[in-house]
């Protein structure tokens, strides 16, 4: 099978931070999953370039649009790779493979008349380069909800794009096919804006210079920055061998975009001809400390905080921490020192890195390697624990796959305790008791190597090496049948996972 997910692609005016490394994160947990269970796998991130911000931004720096703009796409993907995403592209709006693409789709739109000139006034929104509608304007008393500036009334000709004749096609979609969005609150709020009413929507601006993809026919109109944007997705893999990888499985992207990629998107796609991605998933935000982040609060979580994240727990412990406590759901999650601690400490420190220590140096001290299986105790709560962890993977519910895991390794260590090797070695006339505490106790590491793998792949690698097995998987289906440890394997060196933290 083939499996197809996407982050948004990030405004290249920015560096990287929690928002960008989050999504991507979590992205890369779900492709790494995929492909241990023997998928083909496309992963997809990348940088928007085209906005006239660039050009502004740019011009002070005294830099060309595309040297601010290949400038701030490096800094993206050099710290993709250092936080250990293994993405399978990494588009960038402003490269030719991009923009005849978008040139050739409003072509085919222009053909179809689903794109045509007409003139607009309205409330415009220069720091997101978008229309804001009337209700909204006042909403926010003809401010940005985004920065706060001051909106201005503008009237222009424009390119439209035809979007009020794809209210029924879309209403339709989300009936058939509820988890088109997901969270479901986020379905229904979409449900009931189109249920407003949808308007056709400017899709050009005039002006910008040479920066930007141009309306094909009409060199004075440049496709604003967010349709261009969309096209990504279609764009890399609409050539090729790559046309097999559409349509996407999966948009992942957070809450402030939805309204693009569940609505103006798909209507988009309709007109098109081309199929429909299968899923938008929109996770909500983080906060810091207890508080929406800001730079003059000095709470930001920027690219240097995360580094020293890495630096003090560990890479697979910050993945861990934003996979567990992220916001996935529905609601907005607190990126907060004393949560990151104590989430360490507990889940890795005590839990999940006590569990494999005591097991392996139990192992080497009273049978050097493993012994062979006789009977088991913990084979049905393990065999509970991966299908639960398998059917939330494929639900994308990631909360729910690492709480299975959590809940497995709980129940392993409480079993150390029922069963007490350090006794029954004492006493011969139990070894055979005690060769099936201990294989069911090897056993169950070398399952959960498995399910963190997709998390934490290092710590994966750490656990399977200390136990004396391959570090690279197999297929996850095999992986994850009790009983593939052969009697005899001979533990490594053994290390503590996570050192405690204070």
């Amino acid at each position: 099978m083939k499996f197809y997910i996407t982050t948004p692609i990030y405004y290249v005016n920015d560096r990287p931070h929690i928002g960008h490394v989050y999504t991507t994160t979590i992205a890369d947990i779900f492709a790494r999953y995929h492909r241990l269970c023997g998928d083909e796998v496309f992963f997809l991130t990348g940088t928007d370039e085209h906005a006239a911000k660039v050009v502004d931004a740019a011009a002070e720096r005294k830099l060309t649009a595309q040297q601010w703009a290949d400038q701030n796409a490096q800094a993206f993907q050099e710290a993709f790779v250092k936080l250990g995403i293994a993405s399978d592209d990494f588009i960038r709006t402003s490269q030719p493979r991009h923009k005849e693409k978008v040139r050739e789709y409003v072509t085919e739109l222009l053909k179809t008349g689903d794109v045509y000139l007409g003139e607009y006034e309205g409330w415009y929104d220069a720091g997101q380069e978008e229309y804001v509608t009337e209700n909204k304007a006042k909403e926010y008393e003809f401010k940005s909800p985004v920065n706060g500036k001051p909106l201005v009334r503008k009237k222009e000709k424009n390119y439209f794009f035809r979007l009020s004749k794809y209210a029924g096609a879309l209403l339709d979609l989300l009936d058939r096919q509820p988890d088109f969005v997901r969270p479901e609150i986020r379905r229904n709020e979409i449900v009931n804006r189109i249920r407003e009413g949808l308007n056709d929507v400017p899709i050009s601006r005039t002006g910008g210079g040479d920066w930007g993809i141009r309306v094909p026919g009409d060199d004075t109109h440049a496709i604003y920055v967010w349709i261009d944007a969309l096209f990504n997705y279609l764009s890399t893999v609409d050539t090729g061998e790559r046309n097999r990888f559409w349509p996407a499985d999966v948009h992942l992207i957070a809450k402030d975009i939805l309204w693009f990629h569940a609505v103006i998107w798909p209507a988009m796609l309709l007109a098109l001809k081309r199929e429909l991605p299968r899923q938008v998933y929109a996770h909500s935000f983080w906060i810091s400390e207890g508080q929406k982040m800001s730079k003059s609060l000095g709470n930001f979580v920027d690219l240097e905080k995360i580094d020293s994240y890495v630096t003090n727990y560990g890479l697979d412990a910050l993945r861990y921490f934003l996979a567990s406590n992220g916001p996935m759901g529905i609601n907005d999650s607190d990126f907060a020192e004393a949560k990151f601690v104590e989430v360490y400490n507990a889940d890795l420190a005590n839990d999940l890195g006590n569990l494999v220590n005591r097991t392996l140096s139990m192992v080497q001290r009273y049978r050097q390697s493993v012994p062979a299986a006789t009977q088991t105790g913990l084979r049905a709560d393990a065999e509970k624990a991966v299908a639960v962890y398998r059917e939330k993977m494929q639900r994308l519910d990631l909360t729910g796959a690492i709480e299975a895991q959590r809940v497995f390794v709980t129940r392993a260590n409480k079993y150390v305790d029922e069963s007490a090797p350090w006794k029954l070695a004492k006493d011969p006339t139990h070894a055979s008791r005690l060769d099936a505490v201990l294989y069911d106790l090897a056993e169950s590491v070398r399952l959960l190597s498995c399910l963190v793998a997709p998390v934490m792949p290092g710590v994966a690698m750490r656990i399977r090496e200390q136990l004396g097995i391959p570090a690279k998987l197999e297929a996850l289906g095999e992986e994850l049948k009790w009983g593939r440890l052969a009697a005899g394997t001979r533990v490594g060196t053994i290390a503590p996972l996570f050192p405690k933290k204070i």
